[in-house]
């Protein structure tokens, strides 16, 4: 998958994930495309656990969805370790 892809499924996933993700989150158009860019790195690594086919990397048409997951699981762990540092 070419960079700019990899960029561009990033940023559209991490509009997704905090469009679906309820509550404030306090982000730019660069770390929301940060945020999607980690989902799309674990939701990837995570689907080729199902997968047997030896390409880790690969863009599938089930990759946006799990970029989505692993954007809203990134998001959820951002936001749970910014609420301990706060309230402790």
């Amino acid at each position: 998958m070419g960079i700019i892809a990899f960029i561009v499924i990033g940023l559209i996933a991490g509009l997704i994930a905090r469009a679906i993700l309820p509550g404030r989150q306090s982000m730019g158009l660069v770390a929301t495309t940060l945020l999607g860019m980690v989902g799309s790195l674990v939701g990837g690594l995570i689907g080729s656990l199902f997968q047997r086919d030896g390409r880790l990397f690969d863009l599938h048409p089930s990759g946006i969805i799990m970029s989505v997951l692993g954007a809203i699981a990134v998001l959820l762990l951002v936001g749970a370790a910014g609420r301990r540092r706060v309230h402790a």
